[in-house]
């Protein structure tokens, strides 16, 4: 991935500080992982998506070293990038967009949503309409689940968790929310629609990879594909595999790893957000 000069001010880097609502939307990856190996072990994931997992003692403060201060100048860009990137699509529909803050921790810091922990991964805050990231992830997505971590990898994840924010600005998330809490539908339907959900999230992450290259130039060799096994890694599919030998698929909650390479790719191919509607009726 090359980088561009573009810097954004909307990130807070807590690392280094000592550590340290709502529903978290979009545990995009990393939640999404822990959570299910625990259900598939017969526990209960509740408190890990509401709380965070558990106590947990926060680092002691500390100087930055140089390869962390590289990943933040990166998150700093690639931030940027998404922020110029939709705030042209919100002006071409008429809208108005307004950036998220990524927030950079490591172990345990606070968020809208409660308290946020390393086990959990990468994932937005509708209540305060940020993107909580540590970085030890990526380790976890390559060590565990077999995924090629490269820069632009990264930077579709956090374009994921961006889309979330995007689902926020139009509304989505909220319809989503009132659904859920409306008690009329079952736990299948509800999976149906968090389905939807994340994969929309990817379509609008692939939909940020087309226009931003179109403006920007940033693809190398092989970026598209190590988005795709990222995205593939983290299938509901694969997950169920590898943490209890079969597949339900009544249980998806974020989409198989074929469909998210389908609606990763979709937004891609066209670039064009009025193509992702992946609830197909369900929030009608």
């Amino acid at each position: 991935m090359k980088w561009t000069d573009d810097r954004s001010e909307n990130v807070d880097d807590r690392r280094g500080s000592g550590g340290g609502g709502g529903a978290i939307v979009g545990g995009g990856l990393g939640t999404l992982i822990i959570a299910a190996i625990i259900f598939f072990l017969g526990g209960d994931p509740s408190s890990l998506l509401s709380s965070g997992g558990g106590s947990s003692t926060p680092t002691e403060q500390r100087e930055l070293n140089a390869n962390e201060l590289k990943i933040r100048e990166f998150v700093e860009m690639v931030t940027a990038e998404n922020e110029q990137t939709w705030t042209k699509i919100f002006a071409e529909n008429g809208m108005q967009y307004r950036p998220a803050i990524v927030v950079l921790f490591e172990s345990t810091t606070q968020s809208g949503c409660g308290t946020a922990e390393a086990a959990m991964g990468p994932f937005y805050c509708p209540a305060d309409q940020k993107v909580y990231m540590d970085m030890s992830f990526f380790k976890e997505l390559q060590q565990r689940f077999g995924a090629q971590v490269t820069e632009f990898s990264i930077a579709y994840v956090m374009a994921h968790e961006m889309g979330h924010h995007v689902q926020t600005l139009l509304g989505t998330t909220q319809k989503v929310d009132a659904l859920r809490r409306s008690g009329r539908y079952s736990e299948a339907d509800l999976n149906r629609v968090s389905v939807a959900t994340e994969l929309q999230a990817d379509f609008y992450a692939g939909v940020w990879a087309k226009q931003t290259d179109s403006r920007e130039h940033i693809l190398e060799p092989g970026d598209i594909e190590s988005a795709i096994e990222a995205a593939e890694a983290v299938g509901d599919d694969n997950i169920q595999k590898r943490s209890q030998g079969y597949v339900n698929q009544e249980s998806f909650t974020h989409g198989s790893s074929a469909q998210r390479k389908e609606w990763f790719m979709k937004g891609y191919n066209t670039g064009d957000i009025k193509q992702g509607d992946t609830f197909n009726q369900l929030l009608r």
